[in-house]
């Protein structure tokens, strides 16, 4: 786990206080028991092999359930405390996270949290992120992911594009219609847009004039009349939140979202970090299934 964490076999070394030499041999010894490699070394970078990755993956949850117990063991009667700094998705933070933060910040008044709303990519161990809170594919596998929810949505236009290019009533009539696309912070890549009904699935690459990879902006638009949009379903309904759009095809539903808790393998759990990720999931497991 060290050589992994510390991306080689001379900064593990000296980390663990132990010659190098001791650790390659260990390394080595690990890899003839267990007849897979490792690690692929270079002059220049040791990097972790498909069996390398699992093995390191169930490694670190290994040592991670020791840690707790022996913390759980050791754990005092005071309240967790300290600086929490979290990051997560726009729509998640600003319509769910934060009008609960008064019950939390009740139940956790020594916890100060600095909370990140954004959709773009962060690296959780150079900015120092305790954890954050993603939807969709993760692209990171090195990163320690629990399945807290998932996002369902429903498409919604506002009324004056309905009265200009009318209602769509399948799938494929989207085709003629504009839609607002989303496309990745990570990748820059505009996602397909699909749709299952019972037994059938459909996949579309639809046009439309305006693509954005800001989830408040891509709303936006929807309630400017730019055209069709996915909006998540727990929102639906609440004037606040979707002014002036009013959903379409009802029938069919568009593919939906897993939301995760990742936080780095190699950062052990600690009270506060454990009570927010508690909450966070408690609230949004129930706001997404209401």
């Amino acid at each position: 786990m060290r050589v992994v964490d510390t991306g080689g076999f001379s900064r593990a070394a000296s980390q663990l206080r132990m010659p190098k030499a001791t650790v390659t041999t260990l390394i080595q010894r690990l890899e003839s028991r267990l007849s897979v490699r490792l690690l692929n070394r270079t002059t220049r970078r040791v990097s972790v092999t498909p069996d390398g990755a699992a093995y390191y993956d169930r490694c670190v949850r290994i040592l991670a359930e020791v840690a707790e117990t022996e913390s759980a063991l050791a754990r005092t009667q005071s309240a967790p405390s300290g600086r929490l700094r979290v990051d997560v998705g726009v729509v998640l933070g600003r319509r769910v996270l934060v009008p609960a933060l008064p019950e939390f910040f009740a139940r956790y008044p020594e916890i100060h949290l600095e909370l990140c709303c954004s959709d773009r990519p962060v690296d959780l161990m150079e900015q120092g992120i305790d954890c954050a809170i993603r939807g969709g594919d993760l692209v990171d596998n090195s990163l320690v992911a629990q399945q807290i929810g998932t996002l369902q949505f429903v498409l919604c236009a506002a009324p004056g594009y309905l009265e200009r290019h009318g209602h769509p009533r399948h799938p494929q009539e989207l085709l003629a219609h504009r839609c607002v696309n989303y496309f990745s912070p990570q990748t820059g890549k505009l996602f397909d847009w699909v749709f299952t009904k019972g037994g059938e699935t459909i996949k579309l690459a639809l046009k439309g004039q305006l693509a954005v990879n800001d989830a408040e902006a891509y709303l936006a638009a929807g309630g400017a009349g730019l055209g069709i949009i996915g909006m998540p379903h727990f929102m639906l309904g609440a004037e606040q939140d979707t002014p002036g759009v009013v959903p379409v095809l009802t029938d069919w539903r568009a593919e939906p979202l897993p939301i995760y808790v990742i936080y780095p393998p190699n950062r052990h759990l600690s009270a506060k970090v454990r009570v927010f990720v508690e909450w966070a999931s408690s609230l949004i497991a129930a706001r997404l299934a209401g």
